[in-house]
């Protein structure tokens, strides 16, 4: 059994604190544990799982293919669990999360209903001090944010919503008991990721479904499928090679890199290599054909025109199409979609998409949803209008480091962070999958464990070294975040109004928000700073 927080206590002391119980969250428990340190993980939700706890909406299931959405420190757990689809759903990877949480006895060091309100940074003691709104409060040496990258969800800021009579619900809050949609009048707000897998499932139950759209999606087919016992285990025969080669790639996936410019190849080579990538079903197969589709414009609109002719050819109504066809931003510049018959279910005669660009809502009525173009009568609204995404999580903590200074006073411009790991003035402040770092453009799975290693290495350092206190440099901190605006100004992603850069959360600082050069030259960045006796901070100790 997981326990459950007891009453106030004066300043539980532990050598490391971890907040969030997700994939994260339980490997940096898994290795602090190893290290030999004692560690407490501090969950707001009812149970482990982080993302895939709080995403249990209709159709949640990962982009990134099962076999390589996992963890990869343990070479017994790869050979005994067994994925059941080519992309696990969300239920199913919740069970994965639970089973390594048992497997490795993590469950309990987590305290769950526990959200972290306040950290303060007593600079005499070399120690943080942790408020919870259970009361209880918690002394560490260390603290590691593992609050994940798309964990606060957006409010829709649409006026009227307390007035409706019917149900609401948000994909990443979703109810944990079923909610039915039968016979049910439907709208489902937001065409991103989530809305994209939530749409084809709905549709198949209720009784109408009105999609109400802003910015329409690039959606790749997932092609998905139940795992074949005999290519399981193939797969499984190779798992110590394709780790290794994860490791090393760009973007935690692994696959063979382009070589050539889309423009240097003609139109009908073009088509074939879409084509293939196409009916591959990956999340970054159209990505992987040429060198420059994220760094050419016309490169780029090769791409676009090819999923665009794709729409056509699956959507029956032409003007439903062409409202479905992205037409303002690059492909790829704001997340691509895996679906399963998304585009298909606009051919369906209950399904009606509404354009937010021409007729925007007014306000949420008793009734239902008023645009400028009259009311729209219905039973339930499901609101998939995602996420402060990468910062939000770690600023709803009131942090305060040196000084007095909050974090959200510091960030007030824009995240700042060497390597995305530690911010100037806040020292034994570590972040996973944070800003600034390559988290969301790439397989987390991976990302994950090059973090948490890192920082597991980093506390080793410190402590055979006699070390309490490690922070980053002003100096370090400024170099890496323009680097991480270098590289990203070299491709399309910059000039494009996204979660990326935080352009979906109004007052949200415009700042591109990942690092776009690889994991590979990532690892590479932080191996030779921790080689070279942690270049770009500053060490000490208490006296």
């Amino acid at each position: 059994m997981v326990p459950t927080p007891g009453p106030p206590a004066a300043a539980d002391p532990v050598d490391a604190v971890v907040v969030g119980a997700g994939l994260s969250g339980l490997y940096q428990l898994h290795r602090l544990r190893r290290l030999g340190l004692s560690a407490l993980v501090l969950e707001a939700g009812d149970d482990i799982g982080g993302t895939w706890y709080w995403n249990r909406y209709p159709g949640a299931r990962c982009d990134i293919e099962s076999l390589s959405y996992s963890y990869s420190f343990s070479p017994e757990l790869d050979q005994e669990w067994e994925w059941s689809e080519r992309y696990a759903s969300q239920p199913e990877i919740l069970r994965y999360i639970h089973h390594v949480a048992d497997r490795f006895g993590l469950r309990g060091d987590v305290a769950l209903r526990t959200r972290v309100t306040r950290a303060g940074y007593d600079r005499d003691r070399h120690l943080w001090q942790l408020s919870t709104d259970t009361g209880r409060t918690v002394t560490a040496r260390f603290v590691i944010l593992a609050t994940g990258c798309m964990s606060v969800p957006k409010d829709p800021g649409i006026p009227g919503a307390g007035s409706f009579t019917g149900a609401i619900h948000h994909t990443a809050r979703w109810p944990r008991e079923h909610v039915s949609f039968a016979g049910k009048r439907v709208a489902v707000i937001g065409t991103g990721c989530s809305g994209v897998q939530a749409v084809p499932v709905i549709a198949d139950e209720a009784a109408s479904l009105t999609v109400f759209q802003r910015t329409p999606a690039y959606v790749l087919p997932a092609h998905n499928r139940p795992l074949e016992p005999a290519e399981t285990a193939r797969f499984k025969a190779r798992y110590p090679e394709f780790r290794r080669a994860q490791r090393l790639s760009r973007g935690g996936t692994v696959f063979e890199p382009p070589t050539r410019s889309a423009l240097e190849a003609d139109e009908t080579e073009r088509t074939a290599a879409y084509e293939a990538a196409w009916g591959a079903g990956f999340l970054n197969g159209l990505l992987r054909t040429y060198t420059d589709i994220l760094t050419d414009e016309k490169a780029n609109e090769t791409v676009a025109e090819f999923v665009r002719a794709k729409i056509r050819s699956i959507v029956t109504d032409p003007a439903t199409a062409e409202l479905l066809s992205p037409r303002t931003y690059p492909f790829a510049t704001k997340r691509p979609c895996l679906g399963t018959g998304y585009y298909a279910t606009y051919n369906r005669p209950h399904v009606t998409l509404v354009d937010l660009r021409t007729t925007p809502i007014e306000s949420i009525t008793p009734r239902g949803i008023r645009t400028s173009a009259g009311e729209h009568s219905l039973d339930m609204i499901v609101f998939a209008t995602g996420f402060d995404a990468l910062t939000g999580s770690q600023l709803a903590i009131d942090i305060v480091g040196k000084d007095g200074v909050t974090l959200r006073d510091r960030w007030a411009q824009g995240p700042r962070r060497h390597l995305g790991l530690v911010s100037a003035g806040f020292p034994n402040l570590f972040s996973v999958l944070g800003p600034l770092s390559p988290s969301v453009l790439t397989n987390i799975a991976v990302s994950l464990e090059q973090q948490v290693e890192w920082i597991t290495d980093c506390i080793a350092h410190l402590r055979r070294n006699g070390v309490t206190e490690i922070d980053a440099t002003p100096d370090a901190e400024a170099g890496w975040g323009e680097h991480v605006a270098e590289v990203a100004a070299r491709t399309l992603y910059p000039a494009v109004d996204s979660w990326y850069t935080g352009a979906n959360v109004p007052g949200k600082p415009r700042v591109f928000l990942a690092y776009a050069g690889g994991l590979d030259r990532y690892r590479e960045e932080c191996d030779a700073v921790a080689r070279n006796g942690y270049t770009g901070f500053t060490l000490s100790s208490l006296s």
